[in-house]
């Protein structure tokens, strides 16, 4: 049976705003992100002994709400935990109802329990990407899932209306365990 196996979130996004780290000219009030034009993609990494056993899996998660502020450079992020949709086309319809029910149960992310997943950033560094010579943000801030707030680091690119960013969370960094076979 597939299940959520891996170690390893490889945290995904594309943001819409109307000015998302605009010029500092611009009013300091904050800007809500375009909730209906941006997406939130979580891709689940297999891991351990085993993990050629197990399924890589893709998650849409909608953002419920997003702003920034451009005087402080303050990016927000809120996602219902609820909401969490596996996607992985390459599994039955049966299977990945199966994942979706263990992903959002108790076992794992408890989303009955810790309704949001929530990102505060906490410092943004204009960064010179090794790729393409384009210029990028280092975007330091606070992820809150499943209960439990860590720091984290979103690398993002981009420019006026549309932003791409990813970042490489652990699982186990915020008490949830990874399903794992045969002790893998």
């Amino acid at each position: 049976m597939s299940h959520l196996r891996g170690a390893v979130l490889r945290i995904c996004f594309v943001a819409a705003s109307t000015a998302l780290f605009a010029q500092a000219a611009k009013p300091a009030r904050p800007r809500a992100i375009d909730v209906a034009h941006s997406t939130l993609t979580v891709h689940v990494y297999r891991s351990g002994l085993f993990a050629f056993a197990g399924d890589n899996h893709d998650v849409r998660a909608p953002i419920a709400s997003g702003t920034v502020s451009e005087a402080g450079m303050v990016v927000e992020l809120t996602v219902d935990a609820r909401k969490l949709q596996v996607l992985d086309p390459k599994l039955s319809a049966d299977k990945r109802s199966q994942v979706q029910q263990k992903m959002l149960s108790a076992e794992l992310l408890d989303t009955e329990r810790y309704h949001e997943i929530k990102f505060r950033s906490t410092k943004v560094e204009q960064t010179k990407a090794e790729q393409n010579d384009k210029d990028g943000l280092r975007v330091s801030g606070s992820l809150t899932l499943h209960g439990q707030t860590h720091p984290i680091v979103v690398i993002v690119s981009g420019k006026q209306h549309s932003y791409r960013g990813s970042a490489t969370v652990k699982q186990s960094d915020f008490g949830i365990k990874p399903i794992s076979i045969g002790g893998g």
